[in-house]
């Protein structure tokens, strides 16, 4: 094995691409693969601290956010496996330290990867398998308090789907997305996430559409497992601008989140609601409010106050960021730019690239109420991005006025050409990759 000294991040990325060379020639979901590889490994799932495990369409990664922030104010150390990495592939392993984790090294990654790599002897494996066993085994390594485990696919057949007894499994909001590989409807969506509902483990559940909720209280029934849900075990209501969460043990009024939109309110009460539904940490009240108040996660809604793309922006305009990607994702942002327009009016200008598989009709039609200026650009490096004529003619056939560019710098230096009596407000959304691409070439990279 390389010594830390020759595994820079050039000798990271090799490896990435190796481990990827084993992936299938088809993706079939499923344990076996990773069973067969945790064994070889001695089981580092079965040596962890307590496994919160979050699944969801739309607010996994804002719900660990908060968790993450809560429980650190409460000076807890916290492990968390989130995905997909925007910038660099560290953002998804964050080891827990007293006050505020820290991102896995680049040679400690490098390290467990090639372990992980050895285990599985060449045989056929995806990569987020590979990389979810290197998680576990970091985690496993590593003393902590609790670890967050966000799904990356679905939840019954995820690879991350392999802790027995988690200390809490938390759904998020459940809409259409990734049909190819988890069914065409809400129902069979909700069935592969309620996969992770485990016997006498308390579920908490986000509000759902009426046939998801159905599929999640049977399964929690089945289990034996205490269901919380919103607006029955729990409540979150936005009242002057503060959150006011209430459950039969009381009421909370809270500080606002900082990260932006009404949606943010309603994750930070999930991560506020499964807290309360577990016995082995008691949170204070000034460590909730604290979190809710500190928590980031970018490309969510995030305000692009410096860096390299403002120059290429209308003087004085405002730039967002926002990866949603499917027709859940867009009514958030959609309903967040209506907020923002409320407060200070300006003309917006949407950036947007897709990849090919999403409904860019249906992501698109959100806004087609706030803004008829569309840029369609198409992702760059990135097999399956969506060419921008095509995501153009889908903005045209909503009636928006569309133009393509080469790339979000110049979409951003054509705004720059137009004249606005205000300058405009510019949305970036449309692909977690995209916003990933944008965070780089700002030198605004998560850390």
């Amino acid at each position: 094995m390389s010594s830390p000294a020759a595994t820079p991040s050039g000798s990271l990325e090799a490896l990435l691409a190796r481990l990827s060379a084993l992936h299938p020639e088809r993706i079939e979901l499923g344990l076996e693969r990773m069973q067969r590889l945790l064994a070889r490994l001695d089981h580092p799932e079965r040596a962890l601290a307590p496994v919160i495990h979050v699944a969801g369409t739309n607010g996994k990664g804002s719900t660990i956010a908060y968790l993450r922030a809560i429980m650190e104010a409460a000076d807890l150390r916290v492990h968390a496996y989130t995905s997909p990495s925007l910038v660099r592939i560290n953002e998804r392993y964050r080891l827990g330290r007293r006050g505020r984790g820290s991102l896995v090294s680049d040679d400690e990654l490098y390290a467990m990867l090639e372990r992980c790599e050895r285990a599985n002897a060449r045989e056929p494996i995806t990569i987020f398998e590979i990389e979810t066993a290197a998680a576990l085994c970091l985690f496993a390594q590593h003393p902590a308090d609790v670890v967050l485990l966000e799904v990356g696919l679905g939840g019954r057949l995820d690879a991350t789907n392999v802790i027995e007894k988690p200390l809490a499994s938390v759904i998020a909001p459940i809409s259409m997305d990734h049909t190819e590989f988890l069914g065409e409807t809400v129902s069979t969506i909700a069935h592969e996430k309620a996969g992770i509902i485990k016997r006498n483990v308390p579920a908490i559940c986000a509000e759902q559409p009426p046939e998801a909720m159905a599929v999640i209280e049977q399964q929690a029934s089945r289990m034996k497992a205490p269901l919380h849900a919103a607006g029955q075990e729990w409540h979150v209501n936005i009242e002057r601008g503060r959150l006011v969460y209430q459950d039969d043990r009381g009421l909370m009024d809270l500080a606002g989140p900082r990260l932006f939109g009404r949606h943010q309110f309603e994750n930070a009460g999930l991560a506020i609601a499964t807290l309360r539904a577990q016995d082995s940490f008691r949170i204070e009240t000034t460590a909730i409010e604290a979190g809710i108040v500190n928590a980031e996660w970018p490309a969510r809604m995030q305000r692009l106050a410096s860096g390299e793309l403002l120059s290429r922006a209308p003087h004085g305009c405002e730039i967002w960021l926002d990866g949603g990607h499917n027709t859940a994702g867009g009514r958030v942002a959609a309903a967040a730019l209506g907020d923002l327009e409320e407060r200070v009016s300006r003309p917006l200008v949407l950036i947007v690239g897709m990849m090919g598989n999403k409904d860019a009709g249906a992501f698109l039609a959100n806004f087609a109420g706030l803004t008829r200026h569309i840029i369609a650009v198409q992702i760059p490096n990135h097999d399956g991005s969506m060419p921008a004529n095509r995501l153009a003619d889908a903005a045209r056939q909503l009636g928006m006025r569309v133009e393509t560019a080469a790339s979000v710098e110049a979409a951003l230096s054509s705004v720059a050409r137009l004249a606005y009596e205000v300058p405009p407000r510019i949305l970036i959304t449309g692909s977690l990759y995209l916003a990933g691409h944008v965070l780089a070439a700002n030198g605004t990279p998560p850390g």
